[in-house]
């Protein structure tokens, strides 16, 4: 059995290889997690939302706009307006915080590698040579923090896209069935 399977089938080893990883990209790396994390809390619910919620917000903002008798008048364009205005808060409620969090893993990795860059020139004042085995620690807290902060944003950038998308689609779907006339 692989190592990988071996991990996933026991916790214990997984746990022990979060660890190792965590320890080997320092601090910064469990800022990244967490980030992550939350990025993905915010990711899943946005589309549990648009799987429940939505279309329910959307057919009560209709079935409101159809039972007035009025669509032509200046309040009854006002009201299309603060209809439209309520279904397009639901559908992008959260999403600024998403792209936040996109924009800020790289960053938070820029600064994993800057802390570990100043660890490297810690070992180098410290030891007064460029001994590579004195600095491997240091390379590994500047390169490791670097990937998983764009690993993490890159994760991320797709299903921002795609969430922007469905955002704008039930607007304009909702926009379409708010009739004029």
């Amino acid at each position: 059995m692989s190592d990988f399977l071996l991990k996933l089938i026991r916790p214990d080893l997984a746990y022990i290889s979060l660890r190792d990883f965590l320890e080997l990209g320092g601090d910064v790396l469990l800022a990244i997690m967490l980030a992550t994390f939350i990025m993905w809390s915010l990711i899943i619910e946005r589309y549990w939302h648009f799987a429940t919620a939505q279309k329910k917000i959307s057919k009560k903002v209709i079935g409101g706009w159809n039972e007035r008798s009025d669509h032509s008048s200046w309040y009854a364009r006002r009201i299309r307006e603060k209809l439209i205005s309520e279904v397009k808060q639901s559908s992008e409620r959260g999403l600024i915080y998403i792209k936040t969090l996109v924009a800020i893993a790289p960053l938070l990795g820029l600064l994993g590698t800057v802390t570990g860059m100043v660890e490297v020139f810690d070992v180098m004042a410290i030891t007064g040579s460029s001994n590579a085995r004195a600095m491997a620690a240091g390379i590994s807290k500047a390169t490791l923090p670097t990937m998983s902060g764009m690993v993490a944003a890159l994760s991320g950038l797709f299903f921002i896209a795609q969430l922007e998308s469905r955002s704008k689609r039930a607007i304009r779907s909702v926009e379409d069935q708010l009739s004029l006339s």
